[in-house]
Protein backbone atom coordinates (compact mmCIF):
# COMPACT_ATOMS: atom_id res chain seq x y z
CA UNK A 1 0.00 0.00 0.00
CA UNK A 2 1.38 3.40 -0.97
CA UNK A 3 -1.42 5.22 0.88
CA UNK A 4 -4.47 4.18 2.91
CA UNK A 5 -7.40 6.47 2.15
CA UNK A 6 -10.28 4.04 1.66
CA UNK A 7 -11.10 0.45 2.53
CA UNK A 8 -12.40 0.19 -1.04
CA UNK A 9 -8.80 0.07 -2.20
CA UNK A 10 -7.94 -3.01 -0.10
CA UNK A 11 -8.53 -6.58 -1.20
CA UNK A 12 -9.85 -9.33 1.04
CA UNK A 13 -6.33 -10.79 1.26
CA UNK A 14 -4.83 -7.43 2.25
CA UNK A 15 -7.41 -7.02 5.02
CA UNK A 16 -6.71 -10.53 6.30
CA UNK A 17 -2.99 -9.84 6.19
CA UNK A 18 -3.39 -6.78 8.44
CA UNK A 19 -5.71 -8.69 10.81
CA UNK A 20 -3.36 -11.66 11.12
CA UNK A 21 -0.31 -9.45 11.53
CA UNK A 22 -2.09 -7.45 14.25
CA UNK A 23 -2.77 -10.72 16.06
CA UNK A 24 0.88 -11.72 15.75
CA UNK A 25 2.03 -8.32 17.05
CA UNK A 26 -0.36 -8.43 20.02
CA UNK A 27 1.00 -11.83 21.02
CA UNK A 28 4.66 -10.77 20.75
CA UNK A 29 5.02 -6.97 20.60
CA UNK A 30 8.70 -7.04 21.61
CA UNK A 31 9.55 -8.62 18.25
CA UNK A 32 8.58 -5.29 16.60
CA UNK A 33 10.15 -2.96 19.16
CA UNK A 34 12.74 -1.60 16.69
CA UNK A 35 10.68 -1.78 13.49
CA UNK A 36 10.36 2.02 13.24
CA UNK A 37 13.71 2.93 14.77
CA UNK A 38 15.05 6.05 13.05
CA UNK A 39 11.63 6.80 11.50
CA UNK A 40 9.37 9.81 12.12
CA UNK A 41 5.57 9.89 11.91
CA UNK A 42 3.73 13.18 11.32
CA UNK A 43 0.33 13.25 13.03
CA UNK A 44 -1.76 16.02 11.43
CA UNK A 45 -5.16 16.27 13.11
CA UNK A 46 -7.41 19.04 11.81
CA UNK A 47 -10.30 17.63 13.89
CA UNK A 48 -10.43 16.48 17.54
CA UNK A 49 -9.37 12.93 18.29
CA UNK A 50 -8.57 10.82 21.31
CA UNK A 51 -8.38 7.14 20.31
CA UNK A 52 -7.15 7.50 16.72
CA UNK A 53 -4.41 10.01 17.49
CA UNK A 54 -3.22 8.39 20.72
CA UNK A 55 -3.32 4.83 19.39
CA UNK A 56 -1.29 5.83 16.31
CA UNK A 57 1.22 7.52 18.61
CA UNK A 58 1.29 4.51 20.91
CA UNK A 59 1.73 2.18 17.92
CA UNK A 60 4.65 4.15 16.49
CA UNK A 61 6.37 4.64 19.83
CA UNK A 62 6.06 0.93 20.63
CA UNK A 63 8.01 0.25 17.42
CA UNK A 64 10.79 2.66 18.32
CA UNK A 65 9.75 5.61 16.15
CA UNK A 66 9.43 9.31 16.89
CA UNK A 67 6.45 11.64 16.38
CA UNK A 68 5.80 15.22 15.35
CA UNK A 69 2.62 17.05 14.40
CA UNK A 70 -0.35 18.87 15.86
CA UNK A 71 -3.78 18.11 17.29
CA UNK A 72 -5.10 21.66 16.95
CA UNK A 73 -5.16 23.22 13.46
CA UNK A 74 -5.07 26.66 15.11
CA UNK A 75 -1.44 25.85 15.95
CA UNK A 76 -0.61 25.18 12.29
CA UNK A 77 -0.26 27.34 9.20
CA UNK A 78 -3.73 26.26 8.04
CA UNK A 79 -4.86 29.03 10.42
CA UNK A 80 -3.04 31.41 8.07
CA UNK A 81 -4.71 29.92 5.01
CA UNK A 82 -2.14 27.35 3.95
CA UNK A 83 -3.64 24.72 1.63
CA UNK A 84 -3.83 21.01 2.46
CA UNK A 85 -1.46 20.30 -0.44
CA UNK A 86 1.23 22.63 0.87
CA UNK A 87 0.91 21.29 4.42
CA UNK A 88 1.33 17.73 3.16
CA UNK A 89 4.33 18.64 1.00
CA UNK A 90 6.04 20.12 4.04
CA UNK A 91 5.13 17.19 6.31
CA UNK A 92 6.50 14.79 3.67
CA UNK A 93 9.84 16.57 3.89
CA UNK A 94 9.95 16.15 7.67
CA UNK A 95 8.66 12.59 8.14
CA UNK A 96 8.55 9.01 6.86
CA UNK A 97 4.77 8.56 7.16
CA UNK A 98 1.81 10.92 7.63
CA UNK A 99 -1.45 10.30 9.47
CA UNK A 100 -4.05 12.95 8.68
CA UNK A 101 -7.57 13.60 9.94
CA UNK A 102 -9.49 16.32 8.15
CA UNK A 103 -13.05 17.61 8.10
CA UNK A 104 -13.22 18.18 4.32
CA UNK A 105 -14.59 15.49 2.02
CA UNK A 106 -11.96 14.42 -0.49
CA UNK A 107 -9.08 15.84 1.54
CA UNK A 108 -7.45 12.42 1.81
CA UNK A 109 -7.36 12.00 -1.96
CA UNK A 110 -5.95 15.52 -2.40
CA UNK A 111 -3.27 14.85 0.22
CA UNK A 112 -2.29 11.47 -1.24
CA UNK A 113 -1.64 13.01 -4.65
CA UNK A 114 1.10 15.28 -3.31
CA UNK A 115 2.50 13.17 -0.44
CA UNK A 116 5.95 11.77 -1.15
CA UNK A 117 5.71 9.41 1.84
CA UNK A 118 2.94 6.96 2.79
CA UNK A 119 -0.22 8.79 3.88
CA UNK A 120 -2.84 7.22 6.14
CA UNK A 121 -6.30 8.65 6.67
CA UNK A 122 -7.23 9.06 10.32
CA UNK A 123 -10.78 9.94 9.24
CA UNK A 124 -12.13 12.19 6.50
CA UNK A 125 -15.27 14.20 7.28
CA UNK A 126 -18.27 11.87 7.08
CA UNK A 127 -16.61 9.99 4.24
CA UNK A 128 -14.53 7.16 5.71
CA UNK A 129 -12.32 5.99 8.55
CA UNK A 130 -10.33 3.08 7.10
CA UNK A 131 -8.07 2.28 10.04
CA UNK A 132 -11.11 2.15 12.34
CA UNK A 133 -12.64 -0.46 10.03
CA UNK A 134 -9.44 -2.51 10.18
CA UNK A 135 -9.38 -2.50 13.98
CA UNK A 136 -13.11 -3.28 13.93
CA UNK A 137 -12.70 -6.37 11.76
CA UNK A 138 -9.67 -7.37 13.82
CA UNK A 139 -11.89 -7.24 16.92
CA UNK A 140 -14.56 -9.35 15.19
CA UNK A 141 -11.98 -11.84 13.89
CA UNK A 142 -10.52 -12.28 17.38
CA UNK A 143 -13.97 -13.16 18.72
CA UNK A 144 -15.26 -15.44 15.97
CA UNK A 145 -12.16 -16.56 14.07
CA UNK A 146 -13.73 -15.48 10.79
CA UNK A 147 -14.93 -12.48 8.80
CA UNK A 148 -17.63 -14.22 6.80
CA UNK A 149 -21.02 -15.78 7.64
CA UNK A 150 -21.69 -12.99 10.15
CA UNK A 151 -24.90 -11.20 11.09
CA UNK A 152 -24.20 -7.61 12.10
CA UNK A 153 -26.58 -4.93 13.35
CA UNK A 154 -25.47 -1.30 12.88
CA UNK A 155 -27.38 1.07 15.14
CA UNK A 156 -27.57 4.86 15.47
CA UNK A 157 -26.27 7.66 13.28
CA UNK A 158 -25.55 5.86 10.03
CA UNK A 159 -25.62 9.01 7.90
CA UNK A 160 -22.85 11.11 9.43
CA UNK A 161 -20.73 8.46 11.16
CA UNK A 162 -17.61 7.92 9.04
CA UNK A 163 -16.91 4.55 10.62
CA UNK A 164 -20.06 3.10 9.02
CA UNK A 165 -19.07 3.27 5.32
CA UNK A 166 -15.62 1.84 6.03
CA UNK A 167 -17.00 -1.08 8.04
CA UNK A 168 -19.60 -1.82 5.36
CA UNK A 169 -16.91 -1.78 2.67
CA UNK A 170 -14.75 -4.13 4.74
CA UNK A 171 -17.60 -6.60 5.39
CA UNK A 172 -18.52 -6.54 1.70
CA UNK A 173 -15.14 -8.09 0.84
CA UNK A 174 -16.13 -11.34 2.59
CA UNK A 175 -18.76 -13.98 1.91
CA UNK A 176 -22.28 -14.48 3.27
CA UNK A 177 -22.36 -11.52 5.65
CA UNK A 178 -25.72 -9.96 6.52
CA UNK A 179 -26.07 -6.43 7.82
CA UNK A 180 -29.12 -4.76 9.39
CA UNK A 181 -29.04 -0.97 9.33
CA UNK A 182 -31.11 0.55 12.16
CA UNK A 183 -31.44 4.31 12.36
CA UNK A 184 -34.00 7.11 12.52
CA UNK A 185 -35.20 7.95 9.02
CA UNK A 186 -33.26 11.23 9.14
CA UNK A 187 -29.98 9.35 9.81
CA UNK A 188 -30.19 6.50 7.32
CA UNK A 189 -27.12 5.36 5.43
CA UNK A 190 -26.46 7.58 2.43
CA UNK A 191 -27.66 6.15 -0.88
CA UNK A 192 -24.18 6.47 -2.36
CA UNK A 193 -22.91 4.01 0.28
CA UNK A 194 -25.73 1.55 -0.35
CA UNK A 195 -25.02 1.77 -4.06
CA UNK A 196 -21.37 0.89 -3.40
CA UNK A 197 -22.23 -2.27 -1.45
CA UNK A 198 -25.24 -3.33 -3.54
CA UNK A 199 -24.72 -6.87 -4.78
CA UNK A 200 -21.66 -7.33 -2.56
CA UNK A 201 -23.26 -7.34 0.88
CA UNK A 202 -26.73 -8.44 1.99
CA UNK A 203 -28.42 -5.62 3.91
CA UNK A 204 -31.77 -4.50 5.27
CA UNK A 205 -32.71 -0.99 6.34
CA UNK A 206 -35.04 -0.35 9.28
CA UNK A 207 -35.86 1.95 12.16
CA UNK A 208 -37.01 -0.24 15.03
CA UNK A 209 -34.45 -2.42 16.75
CA UNK A 210 -35.93 -5.95 16.99
CA UNK A 211 -37.04 -7.29 20.36
CA UNK A 212 -35.13 -10.53 19.78
CA UNK A 213 -31.39 -10.16 19.14
CA UNK A 214 -30.50 -13.86 19.11
CA UNK A 215 -29.47 -13.94 15.46
CA UNK A 216 -26.86 -11.19 15.81
CA UNK A 217 -23.16 -11.87 16.15
CA UNK A 218 -22.30 -8.17 16.43
CA UNK A 219 -24.26 -5.12 17.52
CA UNK A 220 -22.30 -2.05 16.41
CA UNK A 221 -23.60 1.14 18.02
CA UNK A 222 -22.76 4.71 17.03
CA UNK A 223 -23.49 8.06 18.62
CA UNK A 224 -25.47 10.80 16.94
CA UNK A 225 -22.84 13.13 15.48
CA UNK A 226 -23.74 16.45 17.09
CA UNK A 227 -20.81 18.28 15.50
CA UNK A 228 -22.09 17.42 12.00
CA UNK A 229 -25.78 18.03 12.61
CA UNK A 230 -27.28 20.87 10.57
CA UNK A 231 -30.10 21.44 13.10
CA UNK A 232 -29.44 21.37 16.85
CA UNK A 233 -33.13 20.96 17.70
CA UNK A 234 -33.29 17.86 15.51
CA UNK A 235 -30.15 16.57 17.20
CA UNK A 236 -31.84 16.95 20.61
CA UNK A 237 -34.84 15.00 19.32
CA UNK A 238 -32.76 12.16 17.91
CA UNK A 239 -29.77 11.83 20.23
CA UNK A 240 -31.49 9.27 22.50
CA UNK A 241 -33.43 7.48 19.76
CA UNK A 242 -31.60 4.28 20.73
CA UNK A 243 -30.29 3.55 24.20
CA UNK A 244 -28.68 0.14 24.57
CA UNK A 245 -29.08 -1.08 28.16
CA UNK A 246 -29.16 -4.51 29.82
CA UNK A 247 -32.89 -4.94 29.19
CA UNK A 248 -32.37 -4.40 25.45
CA UNK A 249 -29.69 -7.11 25.49
CA UNK A 250 -31.71 -9.69 27.44
CA UNK A 251 -32.37 -11.77 24.32
CA UNK A 252 -28.82 -11.50 22.96
CA UNK A 253 -26.57 -14.54 22.94
CA UNK A 254 -23.76 -14.41 25.48
CA UNK A 255 -21.24 -14.66 22.64
CA UNK A 256 -22.70 -11.70 20.77
CA UNK A 257 -20.47 -8.65 21.05
CA UNK A 258 -21.44 -5.00 21.44
CA UNK A 259 -19.05 -2.64 19.66
CA UNK A 260 -18.81 1.14 19.48
CA UNK A 261 -16.12 3.32 17.83
CA UNK A 262 -16.34 5.70 20.82
CA UNK A 263 -16.77 8.22 22.31
CA UNK A 264 -20.11 7.03 23.66
CA UNK A 265 -22.51 9.58 25.07
CA UNK A 266 -25.88 8.15 26.13
CA UNK A 267 -26.46 5.50 23.43
CA UNK A 268 -24.92 2.72 25.57
CA UNK A 269 -25.70 2.85 29.26
CA UNK A 270 -22.80 2.45 31.69
CA UNK A 271 -24.27 -0.70 33.22
CA UNK A 272 -23.66 -2.50 29.90
CA UNK A 273 -19.91 -2.16 30.55
CA UNK A 274 -19.92 -5.13 32.92
CA UNK A 275 -21.91 -7.45 30.64
CA UNK A 276 -20.10 -10.28 28.82
CA UNK A 277 -21.09 -8.80 25.45
CA UNK A 278 -19.32 -5.45 25.95
CA UNK A 279 -16.27 -5.14 23.70
CA UNK A 280 -15.91 -1.40 22.97
CA UNK A 281 -12.99 -0.77 25.32
CA UNK A 282 -11.18 -3.88 24.10
CA UNK A 283 -12.01 -2.69 20.58
CA UNK A 284 -10.24 0.61 21.29
CA UNK A 285 -7.22 -1.24 22.71
CA UNK A 286 -7.12 -3.38 19.57
CA UNK A 287 -6.53 -0.15 17.67
CA UNK A 288 -2.91 -0.14 18.84
CA UNK A 289 -2.17 -3.61 17.41
CA UNK A 290 -4.08 -2.96 14.19
CA UNK A 291 -2.30 0.36 13.62
CA UNK A 292 1.08 -1.19 14.40
CA UNK A 293 0.31 -3.73 11.67
CA UNK A 294 -0.72 -1.01 9.21
CA UNK A 295 2.40 1.04 9.88
CA UNK A 296 4.63 -2.03 9.68
CA UNK A 297 3.25 -2.92 6.25
CA UNK A 298 3.40 0.65 4.89
CA UNK A 299 6.57 2.20 6.26
CA UNK A 300 9.30 -0.46 6.27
Amino acid sequence: MDHLISIKHLSKDEILDIVQLADKIEKNPSEYADAMKGKIMANLFFEPSTRTRLSFESAFLRMGGQILGFSDPAASSSKKGESISDTIRMASAYSDVIVMRHFLEGSGVVASKVASVPLISGGTGIQEHPTQALLDVFTIWKEFGRLDNLTVGLVGDLRYGRTIPSLLYALSKFENNRVFLYSPNQLRVRMSILSDIDGKLSYEVGEKLPDDLKEFDVLYVTRVQKERFPDEQMYERLKDFYVINPSVLETAREDMIVMHPLPRITEISYDVDELPQARYFQQAKNGVWARMAILYRMVR
